[in-house]
């Protein structure tokens, strides 16, 4: 299933999300169940099926990490190619989340908040790049280095991801 082509959207990585939602909440008013009660059997089947199709290609292409996954697979890569991880940056993430892990020992919600904040500019820097690169990936034909390189940030973007996951966590238990 091609989560754009359910949606009638067009591939790329810097998706307008009101555009996303609109398309959305039309494909679900046309396709609810509730609006073909009285079809005969195999078109209701075939309606909750496409309801069913259109949700997760919602849930897909509104998560960046989904979205990405997707265009890589559709450049012909995966996320594969980033198994090696760049060293330091692995060693950056270990310190960050050593870092992370005092400041919630001592529960220092400043210091985590603080770290936060870092993590979510360099996310937001990652994100840009992925849209620059994608957009120029999905106008053109890419070459090895540069899907390596794609997924090389889709990669940091997992990593900063489940970081700031683990920050929401430590902030919800900080302030219980």
């Amino acid at each position: 299933m091609d989560p754009f082509a359910s949606l009638g959207l067009p591939p790329r990585f810097d998706l307008d999300v009101s555009e996303l939602e609109k398309r959305y909440r039309e494909l679900q008013r046309q396709f609810h169940p509730d609006r073909h009660t009285t079809a005969a059997s195999p078109q209701r089947r075939q309606t909750l099926l496409k309801a069913m199709e259109v949700n997760e290609a919602y849930r897909t292409l509104g998560d960046d990490v989904s979205r990405a996954e997707v265009l890589m697979a559709r450049l012909g890569g995966s996320n594969q190619e980033a198994r090696t991880a760049d060293p330091a940056f692995l060693m950056e993430v270990m310190e960050l989340r050593e870092g992370l892990s005092d400041a919630r020992a001592e529960g220092d919600s400043g210091r985590v908040a603080a770290m936060a904040k870092e993590v979510a500019a360099k996310q937001q820097a990652v994100l840009s790049a992925l849209a620059t690169a994608f957009s120029h990936a999905l106008a053109q034909e890419v070459s090895a280095t540069e899907l390596q390189q794609i997924a090389a940030l889709v990669s940091k973007l997992k990593y900063y991801r489940r970081f700031l996951d683990e920050v929401a966590a430590i902030e919800d238990a900080l302030l219980s």
